[in-house]
């Protein structure tokens, strides 16, 4: 029996997703576990398994394609099949042999509108709206009813289907037009998805908020010993996570957080959303661009689990398997872009509105310092640029909090046991 592949719901906040790449072409033979095709949210990038054996049908869109989720992009079944039951790009219905008769009642209000109905099954339909469910292929359950007390009427389906359609089509035009032209001395190729996602971010970012940056210097010599003593325990294998100076950074930047609450907060407009407790981004370079998943109640959290967490965020993030939910800017209260390895001296960080503040976290280098009454030397100091936005922090408020980041820095007081 020919079984539909439906576009996957990665996060609840994903409405849409943009195709990749097709792994398989029409008529190729599929076995349960292959890859059949890749596909990008606003935030990650994602692969799709085969969870059938048997032949690829037909597919429903193209490479490029904006899909809604939840809609068939394409069919598995036994060579020679027929497949018209599953519609282009509708999600497969329920099976509603079984489903008990329904109660009919009128609406005393209204004596033309369509009648809603008492069933005992969880999603409350009228039976015109699933008259045409059945006929196009729609699967009910995603389907938002605007009826009384949330009953999905006639009118919910034919907007399904209009927004569907809509949306299938939105990127066909510019992707037709869109093509890597070569000059004698040039190249223009076609910018990405997730290019155009980080774009638009970042220029949102910037137009919507009035941001500037302060930059300090810690001295980071325990910092620099304890992460010694890191490797020595990892090499006799005493200690199991990777306590890297970004895990120690983060520690750092979480206890000052917790001494300056308004730091900690989202500026929404007309209101400021101040948080109990602290969810880290943590800044993360991958193949297909940047990323900042959130570290959730990171104040919870000792810093070997810190350490464990940061890591495990990160190697999801470059195998995109890191959950969306937890790449959006309202996941996390405050964010952290490190370029220490980078040799970076000073930049300036773009604020991920609506969080109010973001620390660049840069190389250290040795600066002329007095380590006694006289006596000059050169310690070893870590750039941090701190920038926030001015219409929810002044700038007392924000230079205090980052000299408090750079005093935990300099007063690190945690041991390995």
């Amino acid at each position: 029996m020919a079984v539909p592949v439906l576009m996957p719901r990665q996060g609840q906040s994903v409405e849409t997703c943009i195709l990749g790449q097709w792994y398989k072409k029409i008529g190729e033979e599929v076995i349960e576990g292959d890859l059949l095709f890749s596909y990008e949210t606003d935030k990650a990038s994602f692969e799709e398994e085969a969870k059938e054996n048997g032949v690829l049908l037909t597919t429903f869109f193209e490479e490029g394609d904006e899909v809604p989720v939840l809609v068939n992009v394409a069919v598995i079944g036994k060579k020679g099949e027929t497949f018209d039951e599953f519609s282009h790009g509708i999600g497969q219905t329920p099976d509603v042999k079984n489903v008990p008769k329904e109660e009919e009642v009128p609406i005393v209000k209204n004596p033309s509108e369509e009648k809603i109905t008492i069933k005992e099954s969880k999603i409350k339909i009228s039976p015109l709206a699933r008259k045409k469910a059945q006929s196009a292929n729609i699967n009910i359950s995603i389907i938002t009813g605007t009826g009384p007390n949330g009953r999905i009427i006639a009118r919910d389906i034919e907007a399904f289907q209009k927004d569907s359609k809509r949306v299938i089509q939105k990127v066909k035009s510019d992707k037709n037009s869109e093509q890597t032209i070569i000059g004698k001395d040039f190249e223009i190729k076609p910018v990405t998805n997730m290019r155009k996602l980080i774009a638009k971010a970042m220029h949102q970012s910037l137009q919507n908020s009035a941001q500037l940056t302060h930059h300090m210097s810690a001295d980071v010599k325990k910092l620099l010993d304890f992460r010694d003593q890191v490797k020595i325990a990892m090499k006799k294998r005493e200690l199991r996570v990777n306590i890297t100076l970004n895990v120690m950074i983060s520690y750092c930047v979480v206890r000052a957080l917790k001494k300056h609450p308004a730091v900690n907060s989202h500026f929404l407009g007309n209101t400021i959303k101040t948080f109990n407790k602290v969810h880290l981004g943590i800044a993360v370079d991958t193949r297909k661009g940047l990323m900042v998943p959130t570290v959730k109640n990171a104040d919870d959290l000792s810093l070997i689990e810190l350490g464990r967490q940061i890591e495990d965020l990160r190697m999801k993030s470059i195998s995109r398997k890191i959950n969306p939910d937890l790449l959006l800017n309202e996941s996390a209260t405050f964010s952290i872009s490190n370029l220490e390895g980078y040799g970076v001296e000073m930049f300036t960080p773009v604020v991920n509105i609506p969080q109010v503040a973001i620390l660049g976290v840069n190389t250290i280098m040795l600066r002329p310092t007095e380590i006694s009454k006289g006596v000059v030397g050169f310690v070893p100091h870590i750039g941090l640029s701190l920038t926030y936005d001015h219409r929810a922090l002044d700038g007392g408020p924000a230079t205090m909090f980052l000299a408090t980041v750079k005093k935990e820095i300099e007063n690190f007081d945690q041991t390995i046991n």
